[in-house]
This record gives C-alpha cells, sequence and structure tokens, in this order.
C-alpha cells in the first residue's frame, strides 16, 4: 500500500477522494518540522502540501522512499526543488485550481480602488456620510493595461471586458491574431502602454527582467490619473516607487495583494487614503481551495498509481538510454528555442522543427519540447518543462508544425533547425553538438557560421563591408565589453551583401551601446540574447542552477 502524508489543511473535499482511492492509505499531520517533518516524510510515498510547511534540504535528507510532492496551489517556494530533484522526487503544483479566484480579486480590488469603498466603509464606521469626499470613478470607457496573458490575464482581460472597458495587452509569446481574438488590443512593449492606460494589472513571474518593472521611471511615463493593481508576484512594482507616485500625485492609486516581502504587516501604503491592500487573498475563496485541493490529489493519486506526471515544476522521468541519446541535443534545442525568442523580439506564431542526421532517426519528441521550453521560458508564470512546455506555447497562441525528419545528407552527424515567425518576421537558426556535449550555434537564417550557444550573444544583421567591424570593436572596447568570440555568416561571392554577424561578449552591452552599434553605417539591426552559461543544464534533465541575468534585462 502506497502511503500519502497531508501536510496543511486542505478541503474535505480532498481527504474524501484520498479516503476513496485504491491502494492508498493517508494521514494529515499539520505543523511538522525538522526533525519531526523529515522522519513523517521518509515513511511517505507521497505528500500533499500548501503553503505553511517548509520542505527544505534538510527535510528530505536521506530520503529513499517519498517519490511525489504536490502544492495545492501554484507557489512552490516553500519546497526545496533542488533538494527534490537531487532526491528524485517530482513536484508538482496546480496551475489552473486559482485562476478565476484571482482574477475575481484583481477586479474587485480595481473597484475598491475606483469606487473608494474601504474608505467609504471606515468613513460610516466612525459616523460620517461624506458621499461628495467619496466620489469615483467608473470603469466604463477606462482603458486597462495587462502584462501577461496566460490564463488568469486573459480572465481578467474577459471580465474588463464586460465592464466595458478597452483592454490593451502585453504578452511576448501571445501572437497578435490571439489577442486579437480575446479582444485585446496588442501593444509592442509594456512602455507603450503606460502612458495611455487608466489601470495596470499584472500577470508574470517575478524574474529578472520583472523585477521593478514598474518604478520611478515608469511612473514618470503614465498619467496622474492611473491606478495600479498587482495579484500576481511582490516586487514587480517598486513598492518605494509606489509610495513616492502617491504622494507626489504622480499616480492616482494603488491596490496591492501581494509584497516584496511576506508575510507583510508593515508598510507604508497601509494607511494610505489611495491605497487599498490586502494579505494575499487572491486565491482564499472557498471555491479555489476546493479546487485546487482536488486537483492536487488527483495529480498525485495518478502519479503513485499509474506513474503519470502532469504539471511537474522539477523534473519529467528519462529513461537513462533516452537521456544518453537525446541528452545533449534537448540542451541544443531548449537553448535555440531561447535564442528564437529572443532574437525574433516579437509575438511568435508559428515554430517548425527539422531534425537532419542520425538524431532524425530518434523519438524526438523530448526534443521538441526542450525547444518548445526554451521558446517560452523567460516570459511565464509557471515553471516550464518538458511535461508542460508545448501546453504554454499553445496558450500563447504558438501552432508547433512541421515537425519533419530526414537522414539524408548533412554536413554533421545530427543537427537541428529551428524556424519562428509572426508579426511578419521570420528568423531560423540550426544547432549541432561538437564532441559529446558542446552545443553550438551553426546557422542563421541561410548564412552558415559557428559559435558557441551561452552567455551574451551580440546578434547584428549587417553589410558585408570593410571597417565595420574595426568601428564596432572599438565602440565596445571603449566601455569594456571584451569580445570572447566572434562568427560572420557571409556570401562569400558578393562582398557588401547583407550579412550576419554573432559576436559573443564576457558582460552585456547597455542600451545605449547598442543604440550607438545601430549608427554604424551598414548596421541594419542589433539584438542582444542572454543565453545559459555553457555548464547550465535544465532542471528537467538533472540540472539545478537557474539562469540569472547579470543585469535587468529591460521588458
Amino acid at each position: 500500500m502506497k502511503h500519502v502524508i497531508v501536510l496543511d489543511n486542505i478541503s474535505d473535499e480532498g481527504l474524501q477522494m484520498l479516503e476513496q482511492a485504491d491502494g492508498l492509505t493517508y494521514e494529515v499531520r499539520t505543523g511538522l518540522s525538522g526533525i519531526e517533518l523529515r522522519e513523517a516524510l521518509a515513511e511517505a510515498d507521497g505528500a500533499v502540501c500548501r503553503s505553511g510547511v517548509k520542505i527544505t534540504a534538510e527535510s528530505l535528507e536521506g530520503n529513499k522512499r517519498l517519490s511525489a510532492i504536490v502544492r495545492a496551489g501554484v507557489g512552490t517556494d516553500n519546497i526545496d526543488r533542488e533538494a527534490a530533484t537531487r532526491n528524485g522526487i517530482i513536484v508538482m503544483n496546480t496551475p489552473t485550481g486559482n485562476t478565476t479566484s484571482t482574477a475575481e480579486h484583481t477586479m474587485a480590488l480595481m473597484l475598491a480602488l475606483s469606487r473608494n469603498i474601504p474608505q467609504a466603509q471606515i468613513s460610516l464606521n466612525e459616523g460620517n456620510w461624506d458621499r461628495k469626499k467619496l466620489t469615483g470613478s467608473q470603469l466604463a470607457g477606462k482603458t486597462l493595461g495587462v502584462v501577461g496573458l496566460g490564463r488568469i490575464g486573459q480572465s481578467v482581460a474577459k471580465r474588463a471586458k464586460a465592464f466595458e472597458m478597452k483592454v490593451i495587452g502585453y504578452d511576448p509569446y501571445l501572437s497578435n491574431q490571439q489577442a486579437e481574438q480575446l479582444g485585446i488590443e496588442p501593444v509592442a512593449s509594456v512602455k507603450a502602454m503606460l502612458p495611455v492606460v487608466d489601470y495596470l494589472t499584472v500577470h508574470v513571474p517575478k524574474t529578472p527582467e520583472t523585477a521593478n518593472l514598474i518604478s520611478d521611471a515608469e511612473i514618470e511615463m503614465m498619467k496622474p490619473t492611473a491606478r495600479l493593481i498587482n495579484c500576481a508576484r511582490g516586487g514587480i512594482y517598486d513598492e518605494a516607487a509606489l509610495v513616492k507616485g502617491l504622494e507626489q500625485g504622480k499616480i492616482a492609486g494603488v491596490a496591492l495583494d501581494v509584497y516584496e516581502n511576506e508575510p507583510c504587516t508593515s508598510s507604508p501604503l497601509f494607511g494610505m487614503p489611495n491605497a487599498v491592500c490586502t494579505p494575499h487573498l487572491g486565491a482564499s475563496t472557498a471555491e479555489a481551495q476546493k479546487q485546487v485541493a482536488l486537483e492536487a490529489v488527483t495529480l498525485l493519486v495518478d502519479f503513485l498509481t499509474t506513474g503519470n506526471v502532469r504539471h511537474s515544476v522539477n523534473s519529467i522521468p528519462l529513461e537513462p538510454s533516452t537521456l544518453e541519446k537525446l541528452g545533449g541535443f534537448m540542451n541544443v534545442g531548449y537553448r535555440l528555442g531561447n535564442l528564437l525568442a529572443q532574437w525574433h523580439g516579437g509575438a511568435i506564431e508559428k515554430c517548425q522543427i527539422e531534425f537532419k542526421g542520425a538524431v532524425g532517426d530518434e523519438d524526438t519528441r523530448v526534443v521538441q519540447s526542450a525547444v518548445c521550453a526554451g521558446l517560452v521560458d523567460h516570459f511565464v508564470v509557471d515553471e516550464v518543462n518538458l511535461v508542460n512546455a508545448n501546453f504554454m506555447c499553445q496558450d500563447r497562441g504558438i501552432a508547433i508544425e512541421s515537425v519533419s525528419k530526414s537522414a539524408g545528407s548533412t554536413s554533421f552527424q545530427s543537427s537541428i533547425t529551428v524556424r519562428v515567425s509572426g508579426d511578419d518576421v521570420e528568423c531560423s537558426a540550426s544547432g549541432t553538438i561538437f564532441g559529446s556535449e558542446m552545443p553550438r550555434l551553426v546557422r542563421m537564417n541561410r548564412y552558415r557560421l559557428e559559435s558557441f550557444m551561452d552567455g551574451y550573444l551580440l546578434i547584428l544583421k549587417h553589410q558585408d563591408m570593410p571597417g565595420l567591424i574595426g568601428k564596432m570593436g572599438q565602440l565596445l572596447g571603449d566601455l569594456d565589453v571584451n569580445i570572447a568570440q566572434m562568427a560572420v555568416g557571409r556570401n562569400r561571392r558578393h562582398i557588401g551583401s547583407p550579412a550576419i554577424g554573432v559576436l559573443n561578449l564576457d558582460s552585456a552591452a547597455s542600451d545605449e551601446l547598442i543604440a550607438d552599434i545601430e549608427k554604424i553605417d551598414g548596421i541594419q539591426s542589433v539584438r542582444l540574447v542572454h543565453l545559459p552559461d555553457s555548464d547550465w543544464v535544465p532542471p528537467w534533465m538533472g540540472g539545478s542552477k537557474p539562469l540569472e541575468s547579470e543585469e535587468p534585462v529591460s521588458v
């Protein structure tokens, strides 16, 4: 009999499902920590938790029995995923259960902020009748900006449309066509929407790219009547900048449900007359808690009885033979997807994958999933892995099609070519493995070249003309940006024709430096791409070191 331990209180419906599951026993043991938690986990095959218990590396030390932990909710910050992966423990979450509740809470905060509802309640409690003083603003006819158009962002947009709001949105992985089908006007960047929005809401993960996404400079760009809402992750809005913006009258209101440091019981925002703050209540509804409990138990029971894995956030079981044959190309595929998502720079609508040579004889579905993971890994709320990567592409309107195989002649024993298109832009890149495990970029668009696929890549479209590389090198040298390697793809028969250059840099190039390079005669476009370090391996291949930007990348 498989044994399940429930570490936090979950709904009765979830416990009833465990009671009815064949071949399983369960017990509820809440409030555990330290040695007690470690001993309890060592006696279980599966565990269900919420956010109360902290499952640390010490909790899992020496555990030879536990095979899965399921978080009844989205965030898994209370679980040491690296330690779980090292112990062979699958960690799953329930990303769909709280979508409606979080979207509704976003609208509730928007309405409370607009109609001064908390202030009105306080005023009445104090024996006042200040109708004129509490005059609010209606939502109808106003412009709502939504950053991040995944499940929750789309649900908020749908509800805002019902309030007769105009909705504009930014999500680099949602195609213009899908946005228009949702009744959302797509915008090219977050900064492009700031001057026109009356309300701004964010539904993205907190990453190096989104941390302090809205700070002093962004607030300066907004209307003084604009109001900001955050039910996603604390730290996406710079809280100090929000306080300053409210005090100086540069924005009209702020509504927060999440904070950079939680639990948060003290903040300058608390008590400000134009701020509405709640203690992370986005998923705190009876319906959401029931849904996530049922979903969590379903995931765990399914895994323990059939081995099926869904919504894994750390790894996916791979046969050793598959990893040995295709692990290198999974890494290449991830890096190609990641590179093309950044190089393309817009909403991708279609992705085509072609396998050439010996790799075409293998079952390449895991490599395809690795490409998908690379495409969306920079801008999704949920952790991406081989299980959910294809669905995340689908959610953002990216069609994965024309996946072809060719075992015919090729310049390399095996190679992968990925083509992406959307917003009237198409680009492609090919990669292979040198030696046993060294990913290499060997083609961009129609140009052959050879480049490393790690760190900072400065990709240039330019004319093949004398002096151009020297001018660019001088600009980089003046700012102590070192060129580690350089590759140029060109038409050798026609000097002066278009070419592509790839410079591997030891550090990031600033926006100002890129702008200066673009001014050089013969340079057509410049794009800075940041790929994982050379020794980094995706978590779903057994790696654990995350990709971290040395400097924030503008969104």
